[in-house]
């Protein structure tokens, strides 16, 4: 087996060099050394734990989010000529099981899974009898309760510490903070970790805002006058099916995606535009996370995206092979009174904020006003069920 980085990488990946912080997580792993990556997107953070589990006998375990994600990656590496399973949902008990036995006896680099999976005790008793070189969690983020993702089967991937206890760990994400970066370090159970952290400025997207009445008409434009493919990215899964529609009827081979169709639609729809068989796909959040297209020019924001993280999330899927992008947020005044008036909307108002503080005293039986700076275990469930 090659001992060299970067021999592997242009091996498999066809580049002669790393970017950014990839060396040095590669170094960091291949020194035993647990591992927060905080890398753009598009910064190319698969390769950062796809290299060293390949320099390195055994297998590795990553943890995705999204099936898309999961079989997007697996057959990119399936066609390099690397084995990969995935343990996806509507697999048989004893397809599991022969996929287990494949990875424990059949030379298998990478074993992809969501965090439901690991809370199967079959699954944790593998993985445990497994040659483990290395255990990557991706979109990491999701594990923290201050993220903007958060995702409860997350918290799952620290017993993989606990069968693993000797097997360095990469998490990767590309939108955490401070809070979210210690909260994953702190769930992990990290022991003196390496931490990257790259620029995420993407110099090759101009970020544009257009204020259009007619916001049909400069959509339709801005698709017409891109040559590659485009993402549109609307809040009501009904505006999918109405621009996809439009989009369409206007000379735009175009496709929809949100989260309320079938798996195997969802995978179909994918497909079409990841071969380029559409070129635009008009979406709301369900989509993007982890999807890797790298010609995808233009980025639209039909309408304002709910906070900063989800919109240069989403913004940064466009120019991921270096090229010139754009990503362009369409709106217009009555876009912003309505955002407004959903956020006010959805804040509770004077009264029944002292209707929930009325019941709190009850609750915990303290006289009104009393208890400031004093905490209480509080079981929200049985307070939901007292009070409902």
């Amino acid at each position: 087996m090659q001992v060299d980085p970067v021999s592997i990488l242009q091996k498999y990946w066809g580049f002669t060099s790393f970017k950014g912080s990839q060396e040095q997580i590669i170094n960091a792993i291949l020194s035993q050394r647990d591992v927060l990556a905080l890398l753009p997107t598009g910064g190319g953070k698969s390769v950062c734990f796809q290299v060293p589990a390949m320099l390195q006998e055994g297998i590795c375990i990553v943890v995705s989010p999204l099936i898309a994600l999961i079989h997007d990656q697996v057959n990119n590496l399936k066609a390099k000529g690397i084995k990969a399973i995935a343990l996806t949902g509507g697999i048989s008990f004893n397809e599991l099981i022969d996929l287990l036995d494949n990875c424990l006896y059949g030379n298998y680099k990478f074993l992809y899974l969501s965090p439901e999976r690991l809370q199967q005790e079959l699954v944790q008793t593998r993985i445990s009898q497994m040659n483990v070189n290395l255990i990557a969690v991706d979109e990491a983020h999701c594990i923290s309760q201050w993220g903007h993702d958060f995702r409860p089967a997350y918290l799952e991937c620290a017993n993989l510490r606990t069968l693993l206890p000797e097997t360095p760990m990469i998490a990767l994400t590309a939108t955490a903070t401070e809070e979210v970066a210690s909260d994953i370090i702190d769930n992990l159970n990290f022991n003196d970790p390496f931490i990257a952290k790259d620029s995420f400025a993407r110099e090759n997207i101009a970020f544009k805002v257009k204020r259009e009445e007619d916001k049909r008409y400069r959509l339709k434009r801005l698709c017409l006058d891109t040559k590659k493919s485009v993402i549109v990215y609307v809040r009501t899964r009904r505006l999918t099916h109405e621009l996809s529609r439009f989009l369409n009827a206007n000379g735009c081979r175009t496709t929809y995606f949100h989260g309320g169709i079938s798996k195997k639609e969802k995978q179909e729809k994918l497909e079409l535009w990841l071969t380029n068989q559409v070129r635009i796909i008009v979406s709301t959040n369900a989509f993007g996370m982890g999807v890797d297209k790298p010609d995808v020019q233009l980025v639209v924001h039909y309408q304002m995206p709910d906070c900063l993280e989800n919109y240069f999330q989403e913004a940064g899927r466009a120019g991921r092979d270096g090229e010139t992008a754009s990503a362009v947020l369409i709106t217009n005044e009555s876009d912003e009174i309505q955002i407004k008036n959903q956020f006010l909307s959805s804040l509770p108002d004077s009264l029944s904020l002292k209707r929930t503080y009325l019941k709190l005293n009850n609750y915990f039986q303290i006289a009104y006003g009393e208890g400031v700076n004093e905490c209480f275990e509080f079981n929200f469930n049985d307070f939901v069920e007292t009070y409902k």
